[in-house]
């Protein structure tokens, strides 16, 4: 299987956030910056493997500062690395006051997606190859961040069981 560079799946988008995209605080909703994390990052994913994704986990959204109304939005995703048929993407989220100038980091995710093959099994991915420190060190924190996704899974099927939920629907 091919290799390919972080730069093949790097993805860039901006948004302004309107007043439909805030609360009351007059900041961004939660879950309209996680909507748009998954967007980018499932076009990054879908760039590097060229294949259909799914979502498999999001380990995390750190919310580090809060994203105004009027502000842009910028949003940069890329592979951070690759197993068999999984690719963890990383995003980091830079707002902007577009009077001033000032840009600050607003958060930062991890997430998970598997490619699919023309039938919806899970299919294989380029390897990854990165080309900045950022990436090197990403890629070499990858496989802590892989087994505490696995013992959260673990512990979430354990948790899921003990649920009294009908197995079927």
């Amino acid at each position: 299987m091919n290799v390919k560079t972080t730069q093949e799946s790097r993805t860039i988008q901006a948004s302004l956030v309107q007043p439909s995209d805030t609360n009351y605080h007059g900041t961004i909703f939660g879950g309209t910056m996680m909507a748009y994390i998954d967007e980018v990052a499932a076009i990054a994913a879908m760039r590097h493997s060229r294949r259909p994704v799914v979502t498999a986990s999001i380990d995390s959204i750190d919310f580090l500062a809060p994203v105004k109304m009027g502000h842009s939005i910028c949003l940069e995703a890329f592979v951070s690395s690759t197993g068999k048929t999984s690719m963890e993407i990383f995003v980091k989220v830079v707002s902007e006051n577009l009077q001033t100038g000032k840009r600050i980091l607003t958060a930062t995710s991890f997430l998970t997606f598997v490619a699919l093959d023309e039938e919806g099994n899970p299919t294989e991915v380029p390897a990854i190859v990165p080309e900045t420190e950022e990436e090197e060190r990403l890629m070499a924190t990858a496989d802590e961040r892989k087994k505490m996704r696995k013992e959260r899974k673990g512990n979430l099927q354990d948790f899921v069981s003990q649920l009294n939920i009908e197995k079927s629907i």
